[in-house]
């Protein structure tokens, strides 16, 4: 195929070294080898990964199937971020036994916490399957055709792919659908708590500081993967063993100088790198605007409750966290798009990309029939953003009506299936409303749904919103629904199969959503995705014909939750002018933030006592605690726990955030001013060692000091 004749033109020539790229590590031989070695990298691309030997690949965890997480010894210790364990360590805390405050040390192997749903999954190896994949595809047929067979050919080469009766396998799309590629998987379900520091540690500057540096947070948990007798992936058991790994990484005490090679392992979530400027436009001006409000708006409400009430503050700690982190990355998102010009340099390249290709009759008319797509679906998007943002993700009980439609769908196809949904409903809602507060929700509730109503584009809106008195309606709902607690929610499944159904129908708040939601299903999502499937087929077209038309530029696989590398140097950046930002924070700048009694700044006891005594044991640099420092690497969402490997392929930092300038880096990377953050694993090994005291979790690890040889 000729794509891919271009595509192995990439693999092989080698260019000067540079920062930015989400590569497959499968395909690192040539141009990422020796752009990593010019970096001042040791490891060659079989180091990183190979099938028939360990190699680094094989300590790399995705981490419930959002985070990235590393095995760190040889009884199958896991390390990943504090709050991509933070649902697992709120889940195990109570106001007794309060583990977002206290933290959590399991003292021995039988005392590791079991986490109900948690897994991790390993790669054991990945093939490129393109060809079987697109093989015999008439150009003749329609979008939903084609698809229709790739689907097809995607099944049949998972089915018929060669593997242990324990794994499984998966297919994932590169380069926007020219490129697949087949992933073969262990997961595990087994898999235990084992420490974590306080928030006041682990979240040190929650929200204030989230996306900012300098940071000095020490986001960090520890789990462990068990396994049965025969090292395999199993159900919880208190027979299972901890899990031997093929490899596990060894822990460097030499820490991070400025220019040092970093290379960040891990499963980024997704990145659109080469949409066309009038989509990155759209983002900019239509989309991210009414969701960084939106979530504002909603913040504002649960925060007040969350200082007034300990018990809504444990409640709300995750679901706070998750809505904050995506509000504040747009807001930089935004700003970093404007402040690089990136649609201006995005129209630059379509300027050029035009004018090669004016005489190619497949690729002459790409960006005018992006043009037309983008006009045509910018009130839907808007529209779709707006339900997502407040009937999907803000309002509780709206979420709760979701589940409530899905399950009414469900026995409705299936009547038989009565029993086993109901029974599974019972068991989500116990869970949901675990963390659920009917008065903190009302107030949301009554803020956004005035938003919805003015704001939203009026020909999305149901009938029962449109001239809906908001207020009076929301007292209504939550005076009367059973949708407002627990015991309320578990009586409508009380009964047959058909009282059931009259019961939630009749409930105002399920009534009331559910046509929110029909509406969505109706006339929302119809409309989206059929225009959103022809601008990914557009969209398909334009990355083959800019990788034909610039075989000189770089062009990776935008990421999509698949095992990348990244690779970059210890670097510190200039945000604006005459400000320069140094690479390394240090627990000084702790003790400069601290707020006392504050719930994002306050400091522990034994860590100010720490300082103060400059007890910092092995892992101090030269009188100083090193905290958390900052790269080049190319990073996103499902980065998060990834981490970060020095030049002979030991650890020396774990990811967990990037730049507020540079959060664009989904769209845009600017390696001027994109840099990732990164927790110091001395400060993790100090907080282990001389904060916790858990001498068993050290004497586990194998540390090193590559740098003194």
């Amino acid at each position: 195929m000729k794509f891919l004749k271009y595509l192995l033109l990439f693999l092989v020539v080698q260019l000067s070294a540079q920062q930015g790229g989400m590569w497959i590590p499968s395909l690192l031989e040539g141009m990422n080898e020796t752009e990593m070695q010019s970096l001042g990298s040791h490891l060659s691309a079989k180091d990183i990964y190979d099938v028939n030997h360990s190699s680094l690949k094989d300590a790399i965890v995705h981490f419930n199937g959002g985070c990235t997480s590393e095995i760190i010894s040889e009884k199958g210790l896991l390390l990943t971020n504090h709050h991509c364990g933070y649902g697992a360590i709120q889940s195990h805390s109570s106001l007794e036994h309060d583990y977002l405050k206290d933290g959590f040390w399991a003292e021995k192997l039988s005392l590791e916490l079991p986490n109900k749903g948690m897994v991790a999954t390993l790669i054991v190896r990945i093939e490129d399957i393109t060809d079987q994949v697109l093989q015999q595809i008439p150009d003749t047929l329609s979008i939903e055709e084609r698809m229709k067979m790739i689907d097809q050919n995607i099944a049949n080469a998972q089915k018929n792919v060669k593997k242990e009766t324990w794994q499984e396998s998966r297919v994932k799309s590169m380069y926007d659908g020219n490129q697949y590629m087949l992933f073969v998987t262990e997961t595990f379900k087994d898999i235990r708590l084992v420490g974590a520091p306080p928030t006041s540690i682990g979240k040190f500057g929650s929200d204030t500081d989230n996306w900012m540096w300098p940071r000095h947070t020490g986001d960090f948990s520890l789990f462990r993967i068990y396994a049965d007798k025969n090292n395999r992936p199993a159900e919880y058991s208190q027979e299972n063993i901890p899990y031997k790994p093929k490899h596990f990484l060894p822990i460097s005490l030499d820490g991070v100088s400025e220019n040092d090679f970093t290379l960040v392992f891990g499963f980024p979530g997704r990145t659109s790198e080469y949409l066309p400027a009038v989509a990155i436009d759209q983002l900019v001006h239509t989309i991210n605007p009414p969701k960084i409000e939106i979530r504002e708006e909603a913040l504002k409400i649960v925060d007040q409750y969350m200082r007034k009430d300990d018990k809504i503050k444990i409640q709300y700690a995750s679901k706070y966290a998750s809505i904050a982190n995506y509000w504040k990355k747009w807001i930089g998102e935004n700003q970093g798009l404007k402040k690089t010009n990136a649609i201006a340099k995005k129209k630059a390249l379509e300027a050029s990309f035009q004018e090669q290709v004016r005489n190619k009759d497949e690729y002459a008319d790409l960006l005018n029939t992006f043009e037309q797509l983008y006009a045509e679906i910018d009130t839907v998007a808007l529209a779709r953003a707006y339900w997502s943002e407040i009937v999907y993700r803000n309002i509780e009980l709206l979420n709760a009506s979701i589940r409530l439609y899905g399950f009414e769908r469900r026995i409705l196809k299936n009547p038989d299936s009565f029993e086993e949904e109901r029974d599974k409903m019972i068991k989500s809602y116990q869970g949901f409303y675990k963390n659920y507060n009917a008065e903190v929700d009302q107030d949301v509730f009554e803020k956004l749904m005035h938003m919805y109503q003015k704001k939203s584009p009026a020909s999305y809106l149901p009938s029962t919103l449109k001239d809906a008195d908001i207020n009076v309606l929301s007292n209504e709902i939550y005076r009367e629904s059973k949708l407002t607690n627990l015991k309320g929610a578990q009586s409508l499944f009380e009964g047959p199969r058909e009282d059931v159904i009259k019961k939630i129908n009749a409930d105002k708040g399920y009534s009331f959503g559910k046509g929110l939601i029909e509406t969505y299903y109706q006339r929302i999502e119809p409309r989206y995705n059929k225009l959103n499937l022809q601008i990914k087929e557009n969209q398909k077209v334009y990355m083959k014909a800019l990788i034909e038309t610039f075989p000189e530029e770089r062009f990776f696989p935008d990421a999509n939750s698949t095992l990348r590398v990244t690779y970059g140097k210890v670097s510190g950046y200039s945000p604006t002018d005459a400000v320069y930002y140094q690479p390394v924070s240090y627990l000084k700048g702790v003790m400069e933030k601290y707020k006392p009694g504050d719930y994002e700044f306050d400091v522990p006891e034994k860590l100010k006592a720490l300082y103060q005594q400059k007890d910092y044991g092995i892992y101090g640099d030269n009188g100083k605690m090193p905290v958390n420092f900052i790269g080049t690497n190319h990073t996103t969402g499902g980065n998060s726990g990834s981490p970060v490997i020095d030049a002979h392929g030991n650890l020396i930092g774990l990811n967990f955030d990037r730049v507020w300038e540079g959060t664009m880096s989904d769209y845009y990377y600017d390696p001027d001013i994109c840099r990732n953050i990164m927790v110091d694993l001395r400060y993790v090994l100090f907080i282990i060692d001389k904060f916790a005291g858990n001498q068993r979790i050290i004497d586990e690890l194998k540390l090193v000091h590559p740098k003194k040889g």
